[in-house]
């Protein structure tokens, strides 16, 4: 059964796979964004042969035409290993991605023990190539004082609730709370922001960013929704029908499995998510 669901979220294990969900997506008018699974290497073999396969991904989506971006995990290119060597690994993919359609490369957020040297990667790749975002989690107490510095670099954010399991010391953990905070959050990026990738599953979310951007009268070509693969398929389309922007995360690659049971161990949101997706329109 989970292996089932687990593979409902990945688009296969080779990067033709990957490519292929692109191309069903694209004709379905919402863009993507490709990730190669794995996180928190510790060997710079691995390191240096995840960053090729970006490499690699990124000739593909060139080659085959397909409107897509990629979006990557610091962990999986050496963060754990050195810091230099990480960002050595990051602006190799970021010098390639700069010749592609849509060149942005997106800095995925992990868990809260590193945070800051992911921002800190972050900052330093964007001083010399910026055609790099990031992701900020709504959930940390810390992510406003992030924004700001975000918005004040002229960065690109795409901004969640946030998947892991934290402390209350560092994060919210009622789920109301979270809203409120995604909202100011939210709120703060359509204005002020650079094309903020608004990431959400949540149906009340969603409502109130549309009331949003009614009420500021906020351009549908100023942002964009932004959804998991497989996961609620019937609201994406919907959001296109109605003409807002999607682009939908794809992730693909042999470590299908670990990235599926992480996410539904860490917090018992993302198995609730994960079993009632199946049945949600």
């Amino acid at each position: 059964m989970l292996e089932r669901l687990a593979r409902r979220f990945v688009a296969g294990q080779a990067v033709d796979a990957a490519i292929a969900a692109v191309r069903r997506i694209n004709g379905m008018g919402m863009t993507a964004s490709l990730d190669f699974l794995g996180e928190d290497v510790l060997d710079r073999a691995t390191a240096t042969k995840t960053a090729q396969m970006y490499l690699s991904m990124l000739d593909a989506i060139a080659v085959s035409r397909v409107q897509s971006n990629v979006s990557v995990k610091l962990t999986a290119i050496g963060l754990l290993i050195d810091e230099e060597f990480a960002l050595e690994n990051l602006l190799r993919i970021l010098e390639r991605a700069q010749s592609n359609p849509d060149p942005l490369v997106r800095i995925d957020m992990e868990g809260s023990a590193v945070t800051e040297r992911t921002l800190a990667v972050f900052e330093r790749a964007f001083a010399r190539r910026p055609n790099v975002g990031i992701v900020l989690q709504a959930m940390l107490k810390r992510t406003p004082g992030d924004l700001e510095r975000a918005i004040d670099l002229g960065a690109r954010v795409r901004l969640c609730k946030g998947a892991y399991k934290e402390p209350a010391a560092i994060a919210y953990q009622e789920m109301a709370e979270i809203r409120s905070q995604y909202l100011r959050l939210a709120e703060v990026l359509l204005v002020r922001g650079s094309y903020p990738g608004i990431a959400t599953h949540d149906r009340r979310l969603i409502a109130r960013i549309k009331e949003i951007v009614a009420r500021d009268a906020i351009a549908s070509d100023r942002f964009e929704f932004q959804m998991l693969y497989g996961c609620r398929p019937r609201l994406q389309k919907q959001l296109v029908d109605e003409g807002y922007r999607m682009r939908v995360y794809v992730p693909f690659g042999t470590h299908w499995a670990s990235y599926f049971y992480r996410r539904v161990a860490e917090r018992r949101e993302n198995a609730f998510f994960a079993l009632s997706s199946i049945f949600s329109r």
